[in-house]
């Protein structure tokens, strides 16, 4: 396989679950205006923050307020991490690389793209929001279904896993660091019905409330974090996504298992690692906004390894044009 074949595979990927969980980072903030009165109108500035646009939407809004973040992080196509440019550009990989993915996988991102385009167009977001973020994870996951059932278990599947799960792990890590922004008016609050309510919240954007609430009944932030963070079998746990993207790695590479042959599956097995020997205790002791910057970090570092591993194209001497790497050989 080409490099660049990979490449596309990857960001495709990538960007499609980017365009996913954007949706259900903002549907954190709307269910938490709908059950809480005290906090409309002050938790949207956060959302940009934690996103790390938060240059980008000064230069171009200014205020954050509900209208103008949704905006941002929906339809702004100035923005590279808003929904409508994460689809486009999956779109737009997937047409670089259809004689590699299934024509159900392109016609699925091209049909992705068209709903979201015409939404961006008209009002319908901004006058039924949930609507609209609803049928974006509708169709996220209605491409990772045909996906599934199309696409061989092959070099390009464990690419496209790879970035997935790689994508996976860095938004649930930011969609619990937007409870730590959501600082409530009184530290007496803390552990309060409010606080209750956003955990709830937070669970529900991460679609893992019933399943959270199967394996430990009481919500309580430790007990959230732990599920989040460390759940080796819930799908959007980022332990659970380190374990696939490893699985993949090794299956791209033939790297036997706890053994590495580049630094992308160093840096990756020493962060599944790192989360497969913490504990919630440990982790909420160091601070779970320090500890989630410390995993964005990594995770960024592991991306960075990626590229150079697998898609940058090698530097040569002597005046010599390179070529594209061919994986596999």
């Amino acid at each position: 396989m080409l490099s660049r074949v990979a490449d596309s595979i990857y960001w495709m990927s990538r960007s499609l679950e980017r365009a996913e969980n954007v949706a259900r980072f903002i549907d954190v903030n709307l269910n938490l205006m709908l059950d809480s009165e005290v906090l409309e109108g002050a938790q949207w500035r956060p959302l940009i923050i934690t996103s790390g646009d938060l240059a980008l939407f000064e230069a171009s809004y200014g205020e954050a307020t509900k209208e103008s973040v949704i905006r941002f992080l929906t339809v702004d196509s100035n923005n590279p991490n808003s929904i409508l440019s994460c689809v486009w550009s999956a779109r737009e990989n997937a047409r670089s690389v259809r004689e590699i993915i299934s024509s159900e996988m392109w016609e699925q991102a091209n049909r992705f793209y068209h709903l979201v385009r015409e939404a961006a167009e008209g009002d319908a977001i901004l006058r039924n929001p949930h609507a609209f973020y609803t049928s974006v994870k509708m169709e996220s996951h209605l491409f990772d279904g045909i996906t599934a059932t199309t696409l061989t278990r092959s070099e390009p599947w464990h690419f496209l896993r790879l970035g997935k799960m790689l994508e996976r792990a860095d938004k649930t890590s930011r969609i619990l660091d937007v409870k730590y922004f959501f600082l409530l008016p009184s530290p007496d609050w803390v552990g309060s019905a409010i606080d209750g309510v956003q955990w709830a919240a937070l669970l529900r954007s991460a679609s893992s409330f019933e399943m959270y609430r199967k394996r430990h009944r009481r919500i309580t932030p430790e007990k959230v974090a732990n599920f989040l963070i460390l759940d080796r079998f819930f799908p959007r746990a980022i332990a659970f996504c380190l374990l696939g993207a490893q699985k993949s790695l090794r299956a791209i590479t033939g790297t036997p298992e706890n053994q590495y042959r580049n630094v992308a599956e160093q840096r990756l097995g020493q962060l599944a690692a790192r989360l497969n020997y913490s504990d919630i205790e440990e982790i909420m002791k160091e601070g779970l906004h320090e500890f989630i910057d410390s995993l964005q970090l990594q995770l960024n570092r592991i991306d960075d390894a990626i590229h150079e591993t697998f898609f940058a194209i090698p530097k040569v001497s002597g005046g010599e044009v390179p070529s594209q790497k061919i994986l596999g050989q």
